[in-house]
């Protein structure tokens, strides 16, 4: 049987639901496609968001004639295929070819289109999930106008269900009802995916009992069928890098609880080399010098996440991402071995000062004879003035203590201990 989300996919694009900032009346993108003059087009979003039915709907208006590739199956010898139909008669009224998920071709694949695109024998309107800046040939790219399809809202989707049950309920002999909780739980599980929406509520509609002559789906059924439905996550995909840089960035803005809402999401998705590994790199980076003892705090509890495995692992995972978020912060140590790399991979490198060098005996062509390594433990406060860098380098400054109190006990002590060896 023909899946619920395609038997009522949308015929027009005013029955679409969502992406107004697209489909709005006197919208740039819905004015050039009711034009009829159909520009070569790259649709980018997540699933379920419309952009095959938009195409669709395009293909179906324009007059063309239509071709569907699917880059996860498609082949050079499909892409020829709907080549050879280039004047012909199939072709009279122009070729318009619509594929999906273009990240799956490789560059040898897209390279194929250009030459077509370029004359205009050939119109393309390509979909990704994924961001086409990363994925798409640049050649191909400056060609095409990209639009982005965004999430749909809750009320987006929750108008597609409405829509989609007076459809069934055409369709059906015994009245149709889904109560208003039931439907708002649907909607916000749906993570702005209409087909993962529609899916559920066809499930939910075909395990409806019926009484008093009425099928009505209640808040229950449809709990059980997209309790887990929210989750979009892929991670090789731009949702995985999305919620790793927000978990990091919540945990270096200081919000605890945002940063426990995307370990939540990581961790539900069984994502706990990220949560670990994230979390691991934000004590260092971003706490760092002004708790410096929280790296093997946060180690600790990164080691029994690990050993303890999902679920447990939320717990000392839980506590670490509180500690780093609620922390002082500093980036000091950052930015200080950054600078000094940036030096070293700029050629300012230089020869080792003689004084700090391994080796104890000087050739013949030493001006100044021995080491004269001064040990700073032989000096009052364990420190003597002493050159460490090389001569190209020996004014250079890489770490600048942070403002937070840990940082600056440390620069107060060394100003005092510095200054009375130096009187």
């Amino acid at each position: 049987m023909e899946p619920l989300a395609q038997r009522l996919r949308p015929a027009t694009l005013g029955e679409v639901c969502g992406q107004q900032h697209l489909l709005g009346a006197g919208r740039v993108f819905r004015r050039t496609v009711e034009s009829g003059k159909i520009p070569n087009m790259i649709f980018y979003g997540p699933s379920g968001v419309g952009k095959t039915t938009v195409a669709g709907i395009i293909a179906k208006n324009s007059g063309m004639h239509l071709h569907k590739l699917n880059g996860t199956t498609a082949s050079t010898a499909d892409i020829k295929s709907v080549l050879a139909d280039i004047g012909t008669l199939a072709g009279a009224g122009g070729i318009l070819l619509y594929l999906d998920e273009i990240q799956y071709f490789n560059k040898r694949q897209q390279q194929s289109l250009l030459e077509c695109i370029e004359q205009g024998t050939v119109t393309l309107i390509a979909s990704t999930t994924e961001n086409p800046y990363f994925y798409i040939y640049n050649a191909l790219l400056s060609r095409c106008t990209v639009f982005e399809f965004k999430p749909l809202t809750t009320e987006d989707i929750e108008q597609g269900l409405q829509n989609a049950l007076a459809r069934l309920q055409a369709e059906n002999d015994t009245p149709l009802a889904i109560d208003a909780e039931a439907a708002a739980y649907l909607a916000q599980s749906a993570g702005g995916d209409m087909r993962k929406a529609l899916g559920s509520l066809e499930f939910a509609v075909t395990a409806a009992p019926e009484e008093n002559g009425v099928r009505t789906i209640t808040l229950a059924m449809v709990e059980q069928v997209a309790r887990h439905t929210a989750m979009r996550y892929d991670k090789l995909g731009d949702d995985h890098y999305d919620i790793v840089s927000a978990y990091q960035k919540s945990m270096r803005g200081s919000d605890p609880d945002a940063a426990l809402h995307y370990l939540a999401r990581l961790l539900e998705a069984g994502d706990l080399v990220s949560a670990c590994r994230r979390l691991m790199v934000c004590a260092c980076e971003d706490v760092g010098l002004a708790y410096p003892q929280i790296i093997p705090i946060v180690k600790a509890a990164v080691d029994a996440a690990n050993m303890l495995g999902l679920p447990e692992a939320r717990i000392p995972l839980a506590d670490a991402v509180i500690l780093v978020a609620t922390s002082p912060k500093s980036n000091a140590g950052e930015a200080a071995i950054d600078a000094a790399l940036a030096d070293l991979r700029a050629g300012k490198s230089g020869p080792i000062p003689r004084q700090l060098q391994n080796k104890h005996f000087d050739g013949e062509d030493a001006v100044v004879k021995g080491q004269n390594y001064k040990y700073a433990h032989n000096y009052p406060n364990h420190w003597v003035e002493q050159q460490y860098l090389p001569d190209v380098l020996k004014d250079a400054k890489y770490y600048q203590f942070g403002p937070n109190k840990t940082e600056q006990l440390a620069q107060a002590y060394w100003q005092r201990v510095k200054g009375e060896a130096k009187k």
